[in-house]
């Protein structure tokens, strides 16, 4: 296939290269799974991003670290499955719609359920193409073949199962409960749908009279509007202040209401005054001691957050003005006598913000102590599922070991209906997959189940579970890796993993790789009041998908938030224009080289066989470091090698053959650039993979796409250690000879004399055989090689592993300088031995380090004595003239 820079154009230009491309990925079916039995399977299932909007950085990064290991998988010769879907995201999408309705001077009520969720349902369509408009920006490789929705036909059919399953193994149970209640959204919440937040708020100590006119008792509370709801006081029953008040009554203020003093242990009898009223139906501590003592429920609120009937003449006021109300009596009749400024912790709503009220009311729960115990369990055995970073593993376990029941109903319209009906006349509950024959005699429940109900079972109700026989089922589960942040370890990790465990019999994925969050660049947290959000299609319009996924998954470790910086991306941007330049110099020489042309057993120069020793290296570590999701080090490792190693020193080194006359180093240096310029644009691949398809199509190769070729292995014939000490060595040289003239001002055009003194006859081998390089890099008016060469009395000079280089500059160096500088260049090197000793010094390093490293640390010493004592001789020496 003949290739040249003809079709690369001159200037790198994302929007250019992307444009159309990931069509074109989409019409070859090159991200589809293939379902070959040949290949093992590599599963992953995208997390559902929510149908209410657009997707942020946060998803752009979560979503390419998944297009990282789904491309390289599939490179590796994996049968791979990315599988994407969308959540229908209950709260959130109804709350969506309402506001929309609500401009229209509307309400969900004057459309009524059905259509309302009509409704809902065309908002879900629209925002769902831009979610997919969102990923082919990206470029993610995902397989829209299988693409799923949470309240598509085949998960609703899951749902059903799984909710009639765990009821009738008792684990789902109707009941009357206190409950996280969002008087905003007029629904119940779970308890990871609280947000705490401290609030200023106050202790109000108020008396409560005996009504034998004994006296009265004093207790505190931060809610006193409850009061209303007051059915008990309890104190310690070892309490000697108070056990001789168990069993009397005591007159509710305002309500007149009498109330017994009960004992509990429940009490702490250290805080506050020992005594504390019990509203059984307002607060869940209360509710269970209400359950001990036979207390009555007494609500007094409305769904709304507004006071009932049982309020009495604060009957529709709001809970927060009567509050004030209640206060300002309590004080006219002296029951009050104290307000005490407290900070405390308030449960707001993660989606409406409103302050959550505890709540009485009759929910759908999930119990779940044996469920937990099942999860927990299996982090004991051999099948435990691996977290990166492991630190987040307590996290899960923690949270499952401290778990109360999952409350699942929800008082919404869009959402899976909750399939239990109630008979008209009997009131009895039928629980089913399909609704009661005689329909016309049942009401079904009009709530329908928590987001996190039917996004638990993602992994494998995408599958085509329940059924069993399910073709992907059998093949593609349990997946491989899941992807996504720290914030949903509970919310969302915890539960996939109980029921995958209870209805598939294991886990659900075998590593959670935990991301952070993406913060601003001054590590706050991105939000619309700081107005410091980034939206990443902006990003991708100034400087393309390649450079936004590059930054995102390179910029930080496992575990960890990123901070976001355009500096960075721009920065990236910089590296694809350097690597986009150089593919084009590669081309513009291969002189219409073709794929069956590329020949690496010819005879190569010592920068050939060092760049495949690098590639090597590169290809070695970059496998090892993503396939422990080390993908920051991957990042470093690729580009100091496309960087430094390819552009800076082989292609500059490539020109001495290509523009020369010997016709076979031409030919073996082309295919060096060839091989080399393929396996890099492989293994960069799946971070950038724009740019390197591009480039791939452009340059000689076999195949229709980058997406679909072999990942580089090592080839360990073309490793040479020799020759990468020998290229070690030239480049030192290089470097020292650059910097010297760039510290007297000596400009790379004008020709120097070079005296090099080699440290034995091995190291001047290599230079005598190198010396076209010298020539060539150091531009030296004359060259002199030995290993007893005379440093002149006035010169420059620099030492480097193996050699020494004097530089006589005469009318260009100033002698006190040159003594000064080196008088500097003896301290580094003096703290250098110094460190190197202390390190060797230290018994424990010695006995714990593997011996590789304790041998390379001694060899540095030795380097850096050696140094240290060459710069000490060249000042003596300087000294003397």
């Amino acid at each position: 296939m003949e290739k040249n820079e003809v079709t690369m154009p001159t200037k790198y230009d994302p929007s250019a290269i992307e444009k159309g491309r990931y069509d074109w990925w989409l019409n070859e079916k090159v991200f589809e799974a293939k379902n070959d039995n040949k290949k093992e399977p590599y599963t992953i299932v995208i997390p559902p991003p929510n149908v209410t909007g657009r997707l942020h950085l946060g998803h752009a990064w979560d979503t390419t670290l998944q297009d990282i290991l789904t491309r390289m998988k599939r490179m590796q010769g994996y049968d791979v499955l990315w599988l994407p879907g969308m959540d229908h995201a209950g709260i959130a999408t109804q709350a969506k719609v309402e506001q929309k309705l609500k401009e229209q001077g509307k309400s969900r009520y004057d459309l009524g359920r059905e259509e309302f969720v009509e409704e809902t349902w065309k908002w879900k369509e629209e925002y769902a193409d831009h979610i997919r408009a969102q990923w082919s920006k990206l470029g993610l490789g995902l397989d829209y073949s299988r693409e799923r929705f949470t309240l598509d036909e085949g998960l609703s059919k899951a749902v059903r199962e799984v909710f009639v399953t765990l009821y009738n193994k008792k684990l789902i149970y109707r009941g009357e409960y206190i409950i996280n209640w969002d008087p905003s959204t007029k629904t119940a919440l779970s308890d990871i749908e609280v947000i705490h937040k401290d609030v200023q708020g106050a202790f109000y100590h108020m008396r409560y009279p005996l009504v034998d006119g004994s006296g009265h008792i004093e207790i505190a509370t931060t809610r006193p509007e409850t009061m209303l709801g007051d059915t008990a006081v309890a104190v310690h029953p070892k309490d000697e202040r108070y056990k001789h008040l168990i069993g009397k009554m005591v007159k509710l203020p305002i309500v007149n209401r009498e109330i017994p003093i009960v004992g509990d242990d429940y009490v702490d009898m250290e805080f506050g005054s020992g005594a504390v009223k019990i509203t059984p139906a307002h607060d869940p501590n209360d509710f269970e001691i209400g359950n001990r003592h036979n207390l009555q429920r007494v609500l007094v609120m409305n769904e709304d957050g507004s006071m009932n009937d049982k309020a009495g003449k604060y009957e529709g006021m709001d809970r927060f003005d009567c509050r004030k109300q209640i206060v300002k009596d309590l004080q006219e009749e002296n029951v009050l006598f104290k307000i005490e400024e407290h900070l405390h912790s308030v449960g707001h709503s993660e989606r409406s913000g409103a302050v959550v009220e505890p709540y009485l009311s009759t929910q759908w729960f999930v119990k779940m102590g044996p469920l937990a115990d099942q999860a927990i369990q299996l982090q004991q055995g051999d099948d435990k599922i691996n977290f990166v970073p492991n630190r987040f593993e307590n996290t899960y376990v923690r949270w499952m070991e401290n778990i109360r029941d999952w409350c699942i109903s929800r008082q919404l319209w869009w959402g899976h209906r909750i399939p239990a009906w109630y008979h008209k006349e009997t009131g009895e509950i039928y629980v089913g997959e399909d609704a009661p024959k005689d329909l016309e005699n049942w009401n079904q429940d009009n709530d329908v189940l928590d987001t996190w109900f039917s996004s638990a079972l993602w992994p494998f109700s995408t599958m085509g579970w329940p059924n069993e026989e399910s073709a992907d089922f059998k093949r593609y589960y349990p997946t491989a890796a899941l992807v996504t942040g720290y914030d949903i370890i509970a919310f969302w990790v915890s539960r996939m993993i109980f029921q995958g465990i209870e209805f598939t019999g294991g886990r659900p994925f075998d590593d959670v790789l935990i991301h952070g969050l993406v913060r601003d660049a001054e590590g706050r947290k991105m939000s619309k009041s700081l107005g410091n959000g980034v939206d990443p299609m902006d990003v991708i319009e100034q400087y393309g998908a390649d450079s936004l996924r590059y930054f995102l998954s390179t910029g930080s470790s496992p575990g960890q938030d990123l901070r976001f910086s355009m500096e960075k991306v721009e920065s990236v941007w910089n590296f694809a224009n350097k690597i986009w330049n150089a593919s084009r110099f590669a081309l513009m020489n291969m002189d219409g080289l073709r794929y069956e042309e590329i020949d690496l057993t010819g005879k190569k120069s010592v920068a050939d066989k060092w760049i495949l020793t690098r590639l090597n290296d590169t290809i070695e570590n970059v496998t090892s470091l993503a396939d422990r999701y080390e993908f920051g080090e991957v990042g470093r490792t690729l580009y100091n090698f496309i960087w430094d190693d390819f552009c800076n020193w082989y292609i500059e080194m490539s020109k001495l053959p290509l523009n020369g006359e010997d016709e076979e180093a031409k030919k073996t240096t082309r295919s060096i650039l060839a091989y080399v310029l393929d396996q890099t644009m492989r293994l960069l691949h799946p971070f950038m993979p724009f740019i390197t398809e591009e480039i791939w199509q452009n340059l000689p190769h076999e195949g229709a796409s980058i997406t679909e070729v072999a990942w580089p292995t090592v080839q360990e014939e073309w490793t040479d250690r020799e020759a990468e000490e020998e290229m070690k060595l030239l480049i030192e040289i290089i470097r020292a000879v650059r910097n010297v003239r760039a510290e007297v001002n000596t400009p790379m055009s004008k020709p120097i004399k070079l005296m090099i003194r080699a440290k034995g006859d091995k190291v001047l081998e290599r230079l005598e055989k190198n010396e076209a390089y010298l020539e060539r890099f150091c531009h030296p008016e004359t060259l002199q090689l030995g290993t007893s060469i005379q440093a002149p009395e006035k010169s420059m000079t620099a030492v480097v592993t193996g050699a020494e280089l004097f530089l006589p500059l005469e009318g260009l160096l100033n002698l006190d300088e040159e003594i000064a500088r080196l008088e500097k260049e003896l301290v580094k090197w003096t703290k250098e031995v110094e460190r190197a000793e202390n390190k060797l010094g230290n018994e424990r390093f010695i006995s714990k380090a593997p011996q590789a490293i304790v041998d390379e640390e001694k060899a540095k010493q030795q380097d850096y004595l050696e140094k240290q004592e060459a710069v000490k001789q060249r000042i003596e020496e300087l000294k003397k003239i």
